[in-house]
């Protein structure tokens, strides 16, 4: 049985639960909207975390999930930014709610079962030059890159390199942008916070979604050169599946299994001269922007593997 954490309307979510629904998997879904309902018991047994969720009057114990896909928000943020029908409203009810969301996403840190992803695992995109050297240590390229509050550190990157980006070194999302002389920020604001700046890689973005063992790849053509946000400059986006080379798979694979991140969207780029370069990893990809343009099965391999029918 699969477990679904989250708010439903979500759309990776709701393309999970959906997928689930399509195959005939067996789930549960813990809408986090109405967490003050739900209860949880946990039971310490032999050094083994053992116990039962409670959700919409049934009890489900929790040796009976064979995987948990969690998109838990935090329970802590201020009415204005949940939707929790009203419950910030209600102290007790949100107090429960808290309660019960941290202990259920406490319990995915040590669950026997297979989990997407937990958050130890995550943690290593709270740094992305040390989220880099895994990257490196894994065969894959990266860019030349500059960590610095030093104006001069930049403009020697941009003399060796021409044309550089920069953007933040920590995992809250981020617009990365290109660094022109003229058409920055000033580099005196750098005393105040270090930023990444990176050289700028030519050639086509190309997203994989890591799903256990399965691979789906999407090149990504744009003129934009942050293509999230490519709307914002009235620029186009083209997207369409593609096949890696086996030795980039087979890297990215690597990379995966190195950051304990079983569900995972690395981001490449593919040169002129059909080298790979890659930026980061996204430990909880919106994988549905990527599936509803090209039609990939990513929710399908999600809940696949969650299920225990893949590795």
């Amino acid at each position: 049985m699969i477990l679904f954490c989250g708010i439903p309307s979500e759309s990776p979510l709701s393309l999970a639960v959906a997928a689930a629904e399509e195959m005939g998997l067996e789930h549960l879904l813990f809408d986090q909207r109405h967490a003050s309902f739900f209860d949880l018991e946990l039971d310490l047994d032999g050094g083994r975390v053992r116990g039962s969720l409670w959700v919409n009057g049934r009890e489900w114990p929790l040796d009976a999930f064979t995987g948990v896909y969690t998109r838990l928000i935090d329970p802590s943020l201020p009415a204005d930014r949940r939707r929790d029908n009203g419950l910030g409203r209600d102290p007790a009810a949100a107090a429960r709610a808290v309660f019960v969301t941290r202990t259920l996403a406490e319990w995915l840190e040590v669950a026997g079962c297979r989990v997407l992803n937990r958050a130890w695992a995550m943690a290593t995109n709270c740094s992305k030059p040390h989220q880099a050297r895994i990257i490196a240590e894994s065969g894959l390229l990266t860019p030349a890159t500059v960590v610095t509050n030093e104006p001069d550190e930049v403009a020697d990157l941009a003399r060796r390199h021409g044309r550089i980006v920069y953007k933040s070194t920590s995992a809250v999302r981020s617009i990365v942008k290109e660094w022109t002389a003229d058409g920055a920020p000033p580099l005196s604001r750098l005393r105040h916070l270090p930023t990444q700046f990176q050289e700028y890689v030519p050639g086509v973005n190309v997203r994989v979604h890591v799903v256990g063992g399965e691979l789906f790849a999407t090149a990504v053509t744009t003129d934009a050169v942050d293509y999230r946000y490519a709307s914002r400059d009235d620029l186009e986006v083209d997207m369409a599946e593609v096949r890696l080379p086996a030795d980039v798979a087979a890297k990215c694979l690597t990379l995966s299994r190195r950051l304990s991140l079983p569900f995972c969207g690395i981001d490449l780029k593919r040169t002129p001269d059909d080298r790979f370069y890659c930026f980061e990893v996204n430990p909880s990809p919106a994988y549905s922007y990527y599936e509803t343009r090209t039609g990939q099965a990513i929710s399908q391999a999600l809940v696949r593997y969650l299920a225990g029918v893949t590795d």
